[in-house]
């Protein structure tokens, strides 16, 4: 009798667990992996908003907590997930800069008191800080490509220069960097322990802030690194496009997206209006505080929690940074429906794609060079090169964004090499305009290496339309 009521008992509570269970997802209190065409969900994130976790609609302030990036605990990522017979060949990183100072001040305002040096008793703090500064200090004698040479190797004053990189901007890229180190090298054995020079490739604009940012990255993925082995060869542009920078036609496409933003700003009577309030308060004509670009020095103020600034006149506030956070988010909207910027974008983006692809093929011959290769960039390296990709639902890039192309062979079918794309952690390969149709015709958790090739190769140009079948004839074709 007793094991009886027991039995109901246990019986009631399942029922009872299960309903509330349905109840929940039926109210979207907890996500539902579904499936879709025939592949589950489960094995990769999206980049989609996740109705969950994101407001409702769109919040600036919300989406300016995700731009600043404040680290805090170590983050879940996809980076490094394959299969068990899949062999991890090489890895390709190009990050954004970390966390900085902003490049313009507010007119006839005190600027935000940030400190630049690096201090252990300071949040936000990593574990490697300290070894970081010690280790630096001693690569003064490394060898860098001019003009590199002659830039600090970290943040050290007291208040922040222009467009300097922070302690928050460190710290972001020690935690990215010891983030891939355990993917990467603790797991996949990507570098052997005793990795020479010529296995990784290093690759930064001339500012402090991304050689100092991927100095950080570099240290967390590699502790104590032999300076002997690293060299950083010099961008001089934010394309990373080399040798292959001149393209008259992707001028063209940014000035006609540069018209677009002109035009989108025009129409908005309340930013107009945000402008002319904002300039009262500083005291100098509208056009000369738009021209300073206030939102610039006002997410520092609000990434680090300084008060935005006031005088005689009254206080610039949270209502002048939501209006203008909010016209950068209707801006980026527009961006992707009106396809201009996606034209300078393919134009924008293939140089440094095609050097990508072209150390991916030597790879797959068996080469063991570059098999980490490592781009600081910036913003403007990386939004293009999504939007190029196909990725329109991704984020503008934060600070310390990272966008990782991982290669991979299939050990039982060692001819056969497959690519994934990844950003900030979160598996897009299936998002891109070269692959997201794959999965419906393969069971494969990955995209074929020739996917993307045949994309950089060919499909790029399509794209634009006309008859260009190279990236000469598509940056200098007539009647554009």
């Amino acid at each position: 009798m007793l094991f009886r009521n027991r039995f109901l008992l246990l019986l009631a509570l399942a029922a009872l667990l299960a309903f509330v269970s349905l109840s929940l997802q039926f109210f979207h209190l907890i996500p539902v992996s579904t499936a879709k065409n025939g592949v589950s969900s489960k094995s990769r994130k999206r980049i989609m908003p996740d109705p969950v976790t994101e407001p409702p609609v769109t919040d600036p302030v919300y989406e300016a907590l995700l731009y600043c990036n404040i680290p805090s605990v170590a983050e879940r990522s996809m980076e490094g997930h394959a299969p068990h017979h899949f062999k991890l060949v090489s890895v390709h990183v190009f990050i954004r800069h970390g966390d900085r100072y902003p490049l313009y001040v507010i007119p006839k305002t005190k600027r935000p008191e940030i400190d630049c040096t690096l201090v252990a008793n300071r949040k936000p703090y990593h574990p490697k800080l300290e070894a970081f500064v010690s280790h630096m200090s001693k690569g003064s004698g490394a060898s860098f490509e001019s003009p590199l040479n002659s830039l600090p190797l970290y943040p050290n004053h007291p208040l922040c220069e222009m467009g300097e990189l922070t302690q928050t901007g460190v710290v972001q890229h020690l935690q990215n960097g010891q983030l891939l180190r355990d993917i990467y090298l603790k797991k996949h054995k990507l570098l052997p322990n005793d990795w020479s020079a010529d296995q990784i490739y290093l690759e930064t604009t001339g500012k402090s802030r991304t050689l100092q940012s991927g100095l950080a990255l570099l240290y967390g993925f590699l502790p104590d690194f032999d300076w002997k082995k690293i060299y950083f060869r010099h961008q001089p542009s934010a394309l990373f496009c080399s040798g292959s920078c001149y393209c008259p036609v992707r001028n063209q496409y940014l000035e006609k997206e540069q018209r677009r933003q002109y035009l989108l700003r025009l129409k908005n009577s309340q930013l107009e209006k945000t402008y002319g309030e904002m300039a009262k308060i500083v005291d100098v004509p509208t056009k000369q505080l738009r021209a300073a670009n206030p939102i610039d020095s006002m997410l520092c103020h609000f990434c680090h929690n300084v008060s935005f600034p006031c005088t005689r006149n009254g206080c610039v506030d949270m209502e002048h940074f939501k209006v203008i956070k909010t016209h950068q988010i209707e801006d980026e909207r527009e961006r992707r429906e009106k396809k201009l910027y996606l034209g300078y974008s393919l134009l924008g983006a293939h140089p440094i794609l095609n050097q990508t692809i072209g150390r991916m093929q030597r790879a797959t011959e068996g080469r063991k060079e570059e098999l980490f290769a490592l781009y600081s960039a910036h913003d403007v390296t990386l939004s293009p090169v999504l939007s190029a990709l196909g990725l329109s639902e991704a984020r503008f890039p934060r600070f310390a964004a990272r966008l990782i192309f991982e290669l991979w062979q299939d050990r039982e079918k060692p001819s056969e090499h497959s690519v994934r794309i990844l950003y900030n952690g979160v598996d897009v390969t299936f998002h891109t305009s070269f692959c997201q149709d794959h999965h419906k015709h393969s069971p494969k958790p990955m995209c074929p290496l020739e996917n993307l090739v045949r994309f950089v190769k060919r499909d790029m140009f399509v794209a634009l339309g006309g008859s260009s079948t190279n990236y000469y004839d598509a940056c200098h074709r007539e009647g554009f």
